[in-house]
């Protein structure tokens, strides 16, 4: 049943949205894994955000307070960055910042898993991974392969509604994004398609997402439209970069280019989102 109100995520709200993001430049401090730091600066930077990868124990809960939002990305975890990642949720949560988990192989590494549990106390505003991170994570099941998905985003859910427990939003990465959040009361899902497959052959682009929907999250009204946002400034980013790409290192670069090209005339004219409906 598609969902009649206004406070749905739709196009017009992802315009809203990016332009919002643009206007004001929302400072991100990204707790994120080793292989993705220059990639995830580069994305934000690109889209309209700021950077900061401030990790470490003694800061990190200090600047949770100053940024606009706060990414935690469990790629590559360490006892100290895990430490960094408690404070740094504590403090974004006491602050009323935005801040978004990645659970980076929640359904396939027992302690990950349990770190990504214990953050969700923190009340996320999101939690964005592929559709086995969202199922392990949710309880459900394993089935995750590192950072790949075994799992249809579809599939995931049963398992991102249950999260809504923890967190404002929650989505599932795949072919064809799928993105829960309440409105109204209600569960709602939104799923919006595009993007390109060279998103699954170039390390950190899932991080990068990450690191975006927490930017849109610091400017959107409500997490869930700043999640929709995000994921619809990336699949129509990574779909005008396939267009001139021979294969996946030169869409990495004109990922980053077409991140900084997009803008509403190229949101309305590519975006694919469907309209919300009611779930459960």
């Amino acid at each position: 049943m598609t969902v009649s109100s206004s406070r749905a995520p739709t196009l017009d709200a992802v315009v809203a949205a990016h332009a919002a993001l643009r206007a004001k430049h929302p400072l991100v401090q990204a707790l994120t894994n080793a292989v993705s730091t220059n990639f995830v600066a580069n994305v934000l930077l690109a889209a309209g955000a700021v950077p900061a990868m401030v990790d470490n124990p003694e800061e990190a809960a200090l600047f949770a307070g100053i940024a606009d939002a706060v990414l935690i990305n469990l790629g590559t975890p360490t006892a100290a960055q895990v430490e960094s990642m408690r404070l740094a949720a504590a403090a974004a949560e006491k602050a009323g910042k935005p801040w978004v988990l990645d659970p980076i192989a929640a359904g396939g590494l027992p302690w990950r898993g349990a770190v990504a549990a214990e953050l969700l106390q923190f009340r996320p505003a999101i939690v964005r991974g592929n559709a086995s991170e969202i199922i392990g994570l949710a309880g459900l099941g394993g089935g995750g392969r590192g950072v790949d998905s075994s799992a249809d985003p579809a599939a995931a859910v049963p398992a991102a509604a249950d999260l809504l427990a923890h967190a404002a939003a929650v989505s599932a990465s795949g072919p064809v994004d799928h993105a829960v959040g309440r409105v109204g009361g209600a569960v709602v899902l939104v799923r919006i398609g595009g993007g390109s497959a060279f998103l699954t052959r170039v390390t950190a682009t899932g991080c990068a997402l990450g690191a975006l929907a927490a930017a849109y999250a610091s400017v959107a009204p409500d997490p869930l439209t700043g999640l929709v946002a995000a994921h619809v400034h990336f699949a129509v980013a990574a779909e005008l970069a396939e267009a001139g790409a021979k294969g996946p290192g030169s869409f990495a670069v004109a990922f980053v280019d077409a991140l900084d090209a997009v803008d509403e005339v190229l949101l309305r004219r590519h975006a694919k989102i469907e309209p919300a409906v009611a779930v459960g």
